[in-house]
């Protein structure tokens, strides 16, 4: 742009130029619209005061019509009445002197709720007429009756209690009638009467049982036991006596015969991995029970339990062994036992107490000693179990001799396997430089026999291995990848 151009000014004297007003435009009323909204027909003037009409003149159109008749009777004031519904709150109630002023639950929020008078009041009860006094008659019968009928009925309930009277006389005597003196009951004896095998031996064996007592401050204990030797060796459970095995300066061992006589015992030896424990009194006289071989139990034997079951001595039950070579673990809280042994099964009735008592034949040998019992509630139910006479013969004679009883191992730890290849006991860990390593097992291998003794789960395995002597090699077979292997292994003591 050069700037010499310019654009062309207007003088400064000259007026703006306006833009001319719109035309107003008014919307179409339609004649509906203007019906309704208009003014009334002959008024010019709008409906506020305006000329030609003053302020204080009415407006004929705007005056009130009288209410309608129906409302002004059902809103209005009662004939009489000169005061509104409506009270005026700031207003003085004129009250009477001395009358107490009721707050008004309407209109104050802090007034107490009261019951007021009722809206209708009801009308009073119309008096009934006087009635005739009523008489025995009328009360007894509800309506008058001849008197003759009322003796006729007096008479009838003398009658009845006339003859209740005798009849009751009667059966009062009759009643003393049937008592007597000169009747005398006989008894039949039973002298003639053969003695039962279970009789037999109960008598037999009772003599040489004894309920084992054992106190260690507030804890106490019962159990029960035999006699094995006339200079005063008890053979019992480990778990009857670890009590006192504990701190044998304050505990106290007790045994009591069956005779009721009490003498204090001491502990020889006990032996953990079978339960087993001898304890020694020093009492003459002794009665001695006759010990039989477990080797030679047949299932379905008769046999008799004898003990202290609940701490009730002397007791006896009966049944049958149901069971050999039963693999039975032995633990518990309050005791140091940990064993597992080849039990005999029988459903002679066992109960917390029996522990520690013989398990006798029917020609009243001891085949076994009481040790246990399997029950989900905790009593006998038929599932008893107890430690084969042979072990208690072979553990008690060398805990008499020496005090303590020591078992072959081969040092392994196994756990019991079952599937569609094999079952057995599975090895879990092999001691290192133990009779296991040197023979070759490894972990994982599924052992299946122990010598003669078939091993189906891991207590049987250690069953079988106890059963063994120590240092005398065994056969002993397994399972590795699904190959049957065999392998001498030469157990040691523990």
């Amino acid at each position: 742009m050069n700037s010499d151009s310019a654009l062309p000014t207007a003088p400064d004297d000259a007026a703006p130029e306006r833009l001319a007003p719109r035309p107003l435009y008014r919307p179409t009323v339609d004649p509906a619209s203007a019906a309704a909204f208009s003014r009334p027909a002959g008024v010019a003037d709008p409906f506020a005061p305006g000329a030609g009409r003053g302020p204080s003149e009415p407006d004929p159109a705007l005056s009130v019509r009288p209410p309608d008749p129906v409302l002004a009777e059902a809103f209005g004031r009662p004939e009489g009445e000169t005061d509104t519904i409506g009270r005026d709150p700031d207003a003085a109630a004129a009250e009477e002197p001395g009358a107490e002023t009721v707050a008004d639950p309407w209109r104050d929020p802090a007034a107490p709720v009261r019951l007021g008078a009722a809206a209708v009041q009801a009308p009073p009860a119309a008096a009934l007429p006087p009635a005739a006094k009523l008489g025995v008659r009328d009360v007894l019968f509800g309506q008058r009756i001849a008197p003759r009928a009322v003796a006729v009925l007096v008479g009838a309930a003398l009658a009845v209690g006339l003859v209740g009277g005798i009849v009751g006389r009667i059966t009062a005597e009759n009643v003393g009638a049937l008592t007597s003196k000169k009747v005398e009951l006989t008894q039949s004896g039973g002298g003639d009467r053969e003695v039962g095998q279970v009789a037999k031996v109960a008598q037999a064996v009772l003599p040489s049982v004894v309920s084992i007592q054992v106190a260690l401050g507030d804890q106490t204990g019962t159990g029960s036991g035999v006699v094995i030797d006339g200079a005063g060796y008890i053979v019992t459970n480990n778990h009857v006596v670890s009590l006192a095995a504990t701190d044998p300066a304050k505990s106290t061992l007790r045994a009591v015969f069956s005779d009721g006589t009490h003498a204090p015992a001491r502990i020889v030896g006990r032996d953990t991995k079978t339960d087993l424990a001898v304890v020694k009194v020093d009492v003459g006289n002794l009665t001695v029970a006759q010990l039989g071989k477990s080797a030679d139990l047949q299932v379905g034997e008769d046999v008799v339990a004898v003990g202290s079951p609940l701490g009730l001595s002397k007791t006896v039950t009966s049944g049958i062994v149901s069971a050999l070579h039963r693999p039975v673990r032995l633990s518990g809280e309050g005791t140091d036992t940990d064993a597992v042994i080849d039990a005999v099964q029988t459903d002679a009735a066992i109960n917390p107490g029996n522990s520690g008592g013989p398990l006798v034949d029917d020609q009243g040998r001891v085949i076994g000693i009481n040790s246990a019992i399997r029950s989900e509630s905790g009593g006998s139910v038929g599932l008893g179990f107890a430690i084969p006479v042979d072990d208690v013969t072979r553990v008690a004679q060398e805990l008499i001799r020496t005090g303590a009883m020591h078992h072959s191992e081969i040092g392994v730890n196994a756990r019991s396997v079952t599937n569609d290849q094999t079952t057995g006991a599975q090895v879990a860990n092999v001691q290192a430089g133990g009779p296991a390593q040197q023979a070759g097992i490894v972990e994982g291998d599924v052992i299946v026999k122990v010598g003669d003794r078939t091993v189906a789960n891991a207590d049987e395995l250690v069953v079988a291995v106890h059963q063994q002597s120590v240092g005398q090699s065994v056969p002993v077979q397994l399972i590795r990848s699904g190959r049957e292997v065999e392998v001498q292994v030469t157990p040691v003591s523990d």
